[in-house]
């Protein structure tokens, strides 16, 4: 009976306590106004911007050199690899540091933990060109190469967040989901995870940003992107060529910022 009883008062505790988290009222009208800004303003700045890049550089005088990068063509071939590049290793981020975060927070594999975020550390310790250098002399040229490169520059606030995020769950909560006789996987997923969203996906957002502005640095390593017309904007002193190459970075890396809010917005559990 007085069994029952506490795996009664468990559930109820849980219950109430995973509910006041993940439930929360409506938006009043001007949260709604709020949010369907955040959600609308940055495309429509984006927008603006690229309208204003394509007709200023059509009101430029361009020389041969200038219309053979200045075309749809090597413009689009350019974009699609910076996205690839940007979004591969993103996806490699997430299956590669979630898993890892949600392990360095097990007691079994604390001990651990000083040795995996000083190796996650390395990544940006480095310079992320010198970082390059030196996987270029070991491993060549190529688009691998800029996988690895990027991978090792995102993959800390990711692990970082995801073992926050875990950490900072109320134990309580923990401990009432154990008297409910739910398995460690079970409150892992059901509670953990649940409650570590917010964390976990603002780490990220912060990873989807840096590989952004990090896989420019490809075209050192014959990878491509939009790093190959900023660069030959420098080397051949043809400031459209820079310009251009530079803001469309600059879209895309808020673009993923966008999406990354999004998903944040999508995923987070209600009043949290």
């Amino acid at each position: 009976m007085a069994s029952s009883t506490a795996s009664s008062s468990a559930s109820a505790a849980l219950t109430s306590s995973v509910s006041a988290a993940t439930t929360g009222a409506a938006p009043a009208g001007g949260g709604s106004r709020r949010l369907l800004l955040r959600l609308i303003g940055t495309p429509v700045a984006l927008a603006l911007v690229l309208l204003a890049l394509y007709l200023w550089a059509h009101g430029q005088q361009l020389d041969s050199i200038e219309q053979r990068t200045l075309n749809y063509s090597y413009l689009s071939t350019a974009v699609v690899q910076h996205l690839e590049l940007t979004g591969l290793a993103t996806l490699l981020v997430v299956v590669i540091a979630i898993p890892l975060g949600i392990l360095m927070t097990r007691k079994a594999t604390k001990p651990l933990r000083p040795l995996v975020i000083g190796l996650a550390n390395l990544g940006q310790a480095t310079p992320a060109i010198g970082l390059l250098v030196l996987l270029t002399i070991k491993f060549g040229v190529g688009f691998h190469v800029a996988m690895i490169g990027l991978v090792a520059y995102a993959v800390l606030p990711v692990l970082r967040n995801t073992m926050i995020g875990i950490e900072q769950v109320d134990p309580a909560l923990v401990e009432a989901a154990r008297g409910m006789g739910m398995r460690p996987l079970q409150v892992l997923r059901g509670v953990e995870l649940k409650l570590a969203v917010p964390v976990i996906l603002a780490g990220l957002r912060t990873a989807l940003v840096l590989s952004v502005g990090v896989a420019t640095l490809a075209t050192f390593v014959a990878a491509g992107g939009l790093g190959d017309i900023i660069v030959n904007g420098i080397k051949l002193d043809r400031e459209p060529v820079l310009i251009t190459g530079s803001v469309l970075t600059c879209c895309i890396a808020f673009a993923m910022d966008w999406l990354g809010g999004v998903a944040e917005l999508v995923l987070r559990p209600r009043g949290i």
